[in-house]
């Protein structure tokens, strides 16, 4: 499955650097994941887990599958976030978007 991985900041950075940053994240978190094709699949499965259970305070009462996808979502995104903006940089406003290409079925 294809996706586009958007990198947002606060700061003043070049469009290679934005790109840049946009590559390591996608490749650290393809790496976390396993395979491409489980970065929107597991991204969505745990988007609708935060959103049925984002309101209550953590840990969220979930099944040892769900809680697997979320442990595995949320380490695939810290590692992704750190091979883009650094462990121990500061993010302030930088955050990423993940989108898939639309298709009409």
């Amino acid at each position: 499955m294809h996706y586009t991985v958007r990198i947002f900041h606060s700061e003043d950075v070049s469009d290679a650097e934005r790109a840049g940053a946009a590559q390591r994240f996608r490749t650290a978190l393809e790496a976390s994941l396993g395979d491409a094709g489980l970065v929107m699949p597991v991204y969505h499965a745990y988007l609708r887990l935060l959103q049925a259970h984002g309101d209550h305070a953590r840990p969220w009462d979930l099944a040892p599958a769900e809680q697997l996808l979320a442990d595995q979502w949320e380490a695939a995104e810290l590692a992704a976030t750190q091979a883009a903006f650094g462990a121990e940089r500061y993010m302030g406003d930088a955050h990423f978007e993940l989108e898939s290409p639309q298709h009409d079925d």
